[in-house]
């Protein structure tokens, strides 16, 4: 019986290895028949990446070719650094903007500033470049030069600065600090290299404050790097423990990770975790991990659902593939990542999976589509003024005309018309913002359909005047329903700018819903235990 099992699975590796070589011979003819034959010359480095493109298509969308700079944001991830001049862009007002140059970096030291506007980088005009086109041009190879043309608001010509690029250190933890009087907050941005020793940073400087809880936040955070959310779940949770384990095709990608040290954290700390529909990959590794362990509550929203572990293999210096070669599981044996990432018919077989698990102290937790959230923070009902005027970057660019007519943040919550000013200046580009109401997208279509049917109607447009006078009101007063939400949001600028990020924190943790959610709970050591309740 043992011999007829060995034979068997060598039978079944020969006919893969079979249907290997006849699958490649076939790409081979068809490529050489093309490149031989094909009336016109086609240029073979654009049409082979073109080639494997279109083949990984049907794949997820993990499993890709990778191509000169298109490897920087690998590369950034595993060495914790890139070649560049040290400076955050965003759009800002359709205009690619300077958010804030990097302390001690080419940027900072040659005199870059937020809100400078990049005009031309190496003399392209930057009018109509993306936001990826722009990053491609500014990193570079440490040691090399680039020119950076500025527009900034007190000069009246632009300036140019020849900067040297460097090896710019990525930044992981983009805020810790104490938010409430015992309670400590890291905000994680993403895993690479040198996310855990950050976090331990954070955690050491914290644990001096005789804190009693700890907020991580991990929303908005894409992942990165699993070792890198392996050690940081080490400093949470009890030496011993299987975090993770990964299951594969190939036999380097089984593999279990257990927690090796003595955690950081005492486990008389309360720990809450918090996650939004941009949380994926080793950020719901971490909120899985410590929900399924009970080691703390998970507040926010569904996280996006990657459960999936990538392998990359360099071709050579400039190009690697990057492929989906295992899943992973948390320690309830659920697996993270959504349905639906391959097309049905491209798989052999389909092995439906269990939705409903157990944390270790027997909470039922779902599988398949992210991690669901122990306490749920709806999303609140949309500001239409706002989220234009935050789409265009109005608060950012108000502030940068602004803020040298102020000494502190106390100024400028002092100032008595600065809502009103805030509110002519979003108006004067009223045009630009877009800003459509509630029901009013509906409705611009309904008008539509009315007019064809017969503009000249007296009852149609009778109709279609009264609803059009009753826009014009509603938007009349849409700014002044909005004004509490518009000055946060206007004061979180202001205090970035003029005083840094624990100012804005410190505002911020009054109105974000989610932070508000985490201190009430983590404040009150008995309705946090609720949580782990079971029913």
């Amino acid at each position: 019986m043992i011999l007829f099992s060995v034979v068997f699975i060598g039978a079944v590796k020969n006919d893969i290895y079979r249907q290997i070589k006849d699958s490649q011979r076939t790409i081979n003819n068809v490529y050489k028949y093309i490149i031989t034959h094909y009336v016109d010359d086609i240029n073979l480095e654009r049409f082979t990446k073109m080639s494997i493109d279109n083949m990984l298509t049907e794949l997820d969308p993990y499993t890709v070719y990778l191509v000169d700079d298109q490897k920087s944001g690998i590369d950034m991830l595993t060495n914790g650094k890139y070649g560049g001049v040290g400076i955050q862009i965003g759009k800002r007002d359709n205009r690619i903007t300077v958010i804030a140059p990097t302390d001690n970096s080419p940027a900072k030291e040659a005199g870059i500033q937020s809100g400078d506007v990049l005009i031309k980088i190496e003399g392209k005009d930057t009018k109509d470049m993306s936001m990826d086109d722009a990053a491609k041009l500014i990193r570079g190879k440490k040691g090399t030069d680039i020119t950076l043309t500025i527009e900034r608001f007190t000069e009246d010509e632009p300036i140019e600065f020849v900067l040297t690029r460097e090896d710019i250190p990525v930044k992981d933890v983009s805020f810790s600090g104490i938010v409430d009087e015992s309670i400590g907050y890291i905000r994680l941005s993403r895993f690479s290299k040198n996310s855990a020793l950050e976090v331990e940073e954070s955690l050491n400087s914290l644990l001096q404050n005789d804190i009693s809880s700890i907020v991580l936040d991990l929303r908005d955070n894409p992942g990165g790097l699993l070792n890198s959310a392996i050690s940081i779940l080490d400093m949470f949770i009890q030496k011993g423990e299987l975090l993770v384990w990964t299951s594969g095709k190939a036999k380097q990608s089984n593999k279990k990770y257990y927690s090796k040290k003595v955690p950081l954290v005492p486990s008389d700390i309360r720990i809450a975790v918090l996650i939004n529909g941009g949380s994926a990959s080793a950020s719901e590794i971490i909120a899985g991990v410590i929900q399924d362990l009970d080691r703390g509550v998970i507040i926010g929203r569904k996280s996006f659902g990657k459960g999936l572990v990538q392998t990359v293999y360099n071709i050579d210096r400039n190009k690697a593939l990057k492929v989906t070669t295992a899943k992973y599981y948390i320690p309830s044996g659920r697996l993270i990542q959504k349905s639906g990432y391959l097309p049905e018919d491209l798989l052999l077989d389909s092995t439906s999976t269990d939705t409903l698990f157990e944390t270790i102290g027997g909470r039922e937790v779902i599988s398949g589509g992210g991690i669901t959230p122990d306490h749920i923070i709806e999303l609140e009902k949309r500001k239409p003024v706002l989220l234009a005027a935050l789409r265009k970057g109005l608060f950012f660019s108000y502030v940068q005309k602004h803020k040298h007519l102020y000494n502190s943040l106390e100024e400028v919550k002092e100032d008595p018309v600065l809502l009103e000013n805030l509110e002519e200046y979003i108006m004067n580009h009223e045009e630009d913002l877009d800003i459509k109401l509630d029901g009013e997208v509906n409705y611009l279509d309904t008008r539509e359909i009315l007019r064809n049917i017969d503009s000249n109607h007296i009852s149609i447009s009778g109709a279609v005047d009264l609803l059009d006078s009753y826009f014009e009101e509603v938007a009349i007063t849409q700014f002044n329903k909005e004004s509490q939400d518009i000055q946060d949001w206007l004061l979180m600028e202001f205090a970035k700018q003029l005083e840094g990020e624990k100012a804005r924190m410190s505002i911020s943790v009054k109105i974000d819903k989610d932070i508000i959610k985490a201190i009430n709970l983590l404040d009150d050591p008995f309705v946090y235990k609720e949580t782990f309740i079971t029913q």
